[in-house]
């Protein structure tokens, strides 16, 4: 069964909304960006989420000891890294699944996945100056020769309920990941996050 996360989720009526569908995942942006929510209000809402949901924060290029006090008060449980940290910084944390976000673009080297040593990869289409949630897709070939190479991918980049279910049919992920692809007018969208839910459970 493909997984699914939704992530950039930033009030209690997005987090119930993607619970209610049946998101198995959701993840809180602590990095610049139009998605970014701060910790206190990140952790009232993981306070209220119910047993079995995942919750991920999301960090760009940040000192290990903000990351480190963001995800102890938070309570979280996965660290998504979605800037340039390399395979040292992406060690070490104890307590943590650790994510390692990967951007594709023309030079990206399938073999480079295996090089973090994470609990996952996650792929995201290569955008100039910005770090994810562009709502832009990639070549998947390049996420099946990835999946060949590490024992968890996720996929991200672009997908939306128009798409997902032949990413999920192609793929083969552990997980896919939404975020702009779930939204209307800058705010998660009840109808599509069904949607999307309901084509990734098409795919299985």
């Amino acid at each position: 069964m493909v997984r699914v996360k939704i992530c950039g989720i930033r009030t209690w009526e997005e987090a119930k909304m993607a619970v209610d569908a049946g998101a198995h995942a959701l993840g809180f942006v602590f990095a610049s960006s139009p998605r970014r929510i701060n910790p206190e209000a990140a952790r009232e809402i993981i306070l209220r989420l119910p047993p079995f949901v995942a919750r991920v924060g999301v960090f760009v290029n940040q000192p290990r000891y903000e990351v480190q006090e963001i995800a102890s008060f938070c309570n979280l449980q996965a660290l998504q890294f979605h800037g340039d940290e390399d395979p040292a910084y992406c060690q070490r944390w104890p307590g943590y699944q650790v994510i390692k976000a990967l951007r594709v673009g023309a030079d990206f080297a399938p073999g480079a996945a295996g090089s973090y040593p994470v609990d996952a990869v996650l792929l995201d289409a290569y955008v100039a100056g910005k770090y994810g949630g562009t709502g832009e897709s990639f070549n998947w070939d390049a996420a099946v020769a990835v999946r060949e190479r590490v024992d968890c991918l996720i996929l991200a980049g672009g997908l939306n309920p128009d798409n997902v279910r032949l990413a999920a049919e192609k793929v083969r992920p552990y997980a896919v990941d939404v975020s702009s692809g779930v939204e209307e007018g800058g705010a998660k969208c009840r109808a599509k996050v069904e949607r999307f839910m309901q084509q990734v459970l098409g795919a299985c």
